[in-house]
Order: C-alpha cells, then sequence, then structure tokens
C-alpha cells in the first residue's frame, strides 16, 4: 500500500531519524566528513544494540495488518 507523497508521520523510519538527532547527533561540531561518518555509525550501533528500543520506534498497529 503506497504512503501518500507527504506523510512523515506514517513513515517508521522517520521516527528512528528523529530519535537518533535527539539522542545522539544534536549540538555537536565535528571537525570533518569522517567524523560525521563516525557519529552516525556510533549512533546507529547504539539503536542496533537495543532491539525493543527500535521496536518500540517502528510498531504501527496498522503495519501488520499492511503486511499480512
Amino acid at each position: 500500500m503506497p504512503l501518500p507523497p507527504y506523510s512523515p508521520e506514517l513513515n517508521p523510519v522517520e521516527r528512528v531519524w528523529l530519535y537518533l538527532r535527539e539522542r545522539f547527533l544534536s549540538h555537536r561540531l565535528l571537525d570533518d566528513y569522517d567524523a560525521v561518518v563516525q557519529a552516525c555509525c556510533d549512533a546507529w550501533n547504539a539503536l542496533t544494540a537495543t532491539p525493543e528500543c527500535l521496536r518500540s520506534l517502528t510498531s504501527y498497529p496498522w503495519l501488520p495488518c499492511v503486511n499480512a
């Protein structure tokens, strides 16, 4: 089922990016591109280390119905 053209509230990955920005990536000054990539990798690894957090961010009641 396609999403409407602009509907970030319906896209689970938008909540993941918001979480990463708020918890790990905001209010930081990074020196160069490699530091940005490293900060993003560290944030992603911290999130994936807690699968229940990732699950809670991406679970929507209507998703199982669409995928079934």
